[in-house]
């Protein structure tokens, strides 16, 4: 599309009217910094009738860091999050994630909400109009298939790569979501379990591509939160084919205790990888003595298991695999040795 659709944008003050104003507009979407969002507007990917503004919103703007909680708000920005002294000094994990995610002008505009609920993407979706239209579009637009997987069934295998999740995965939190029904809380992973159809709760862990977000109509990420872990070192990085704006071939984020010459606690998670940020599974039975070879061999064998290996971007699947464990693995290394 070479020009903007029309639309309406309604400005909020408070999280009240927020949640009001989602009510009233069902089909609209929010507007943090707009970097993913707009991007697809102009692509015709999306065409909401309204956006909501919820920089104006106080509410969704503060940080709260220190040596025993961290608590972010989903209005904050991306580069303010990666410069925040506490969260440098106590969640470097976090604040990593942020630092790397595309170019400065974007992380001045894009948020950590944003972020969090970054919409999936693969080679056949996120392209231009015409571009879908020749290639008869695919399963999250208006297709009928998923071209990744043509006999996967209806689900869609489209990639989840924001840099914040694996991290804040790491580190065990939880979010904070307003809705017409209230508040509640839950832990971040719940997040991703997604809906098959809108309403209905996936029951695979793998999640799927085009309902990836288990919020209910009208519910919004406010904040995420997490407590320290005393001893807990962590690390963020990504591979990209480009050193700045792109998306990653795969992120990866470690989080480790080491108890003299014992690793004593293993986290990994990984984006750009799966529909889904992937916290491995199984990590903990790799603890409990020293850091040798067969904690590596272990740790290759669960990132064989778990990290999606299809094709859902410009570098082929088994490669995205394999990068991914070599980046744990040096995460590891370096984190155990510091």
């Amino acid at each position: 599309m070479d020009a903007l659709p029309s639309f309406d944008l309604v400005r909020p003050r408070t999280l009240a009217e927020l949640i009001a104003a989602r009510a009233e507009h069902p089909d609209s979407r929010l507007l943090g910094g707009g970097t993913d969002l707009v991007v697809n507007i102009r692509r015709g990917i999306v065409a909401p009738p309204v956006l909501i503004d919820i920089n104006t919103v106080a509410e969704l703007r503060g940080i709260k860091a220190d040596a025993h909680a961290l608590e972010i708000g989903a209005a904050v920005t991306l580069s303010e999050l990666a410069a925040h002294p506490a969260v440098v000094e106590h969640y470097p994990v976090v604040a990593q994630a942020a630092g790397h995610i595309a170019g400065p002008t974007h992380r001045n505009m894009g948020t950590v909400g944003g972020n969090i609920a970054l919409d999936t993407r693969c080679i056949f979706y996120n392209q231009s109009e015409w571009w879908r239209d020749a290639n008869h579009h695919c399963l999250k637009t208006t297709g009928e298939i998923c071209h990744v997987a043509p006999k996967s069934r209806g689900v869609c295998f489209a990639t989840f790569s924001g840099d914040l999740a694996p991290a804040l995965l790491t580190l065990d939190a939880e979010i904070d979501i307003a809705g017409p029904a209230g508040r509640r809380a839950m832990p971040l992973a719940d997040l991703y379990i997604g809906f098959a159809r809108q309403d209905e709760p996936v029951t695979e862990t793998r999640g799927d591509g085009k309902y990836f977000l288990s919020l209910r109509p009208g519910e919004i990420v406010t904040a995420v939160r997490s407590r320290s872990t005393p001893g807990l070192r962590s690390a963020y990085d990504k591979i990209r084919i480009r050193r700045s704006i792109e998306y990653p071939v795969t992120g990866v984020a470690v989080a480790l205790r080491r108890d003299g010459d014992t690793l004593a606690d293993l986290r990994v998670a990984f984006t750009g990888t799966n529909p889904r940020p992937v916290r491995l599974a199984g990590t903990a039975e790799l603890c409990g003595g020293a850091l040798d070879a067969p904690v590596f061999a272990g740790l290759d064998a669960l990132v064989r298991d778990q990290i999606m290996a299809m094709k859902t971007t410009f570098t082929p699947g088994h490669y995205r695999r394999r990068v991914a464990g070599v980046l744990a693995r040096r995460l590891v290394e370096r984190l155990f040795e510091a």
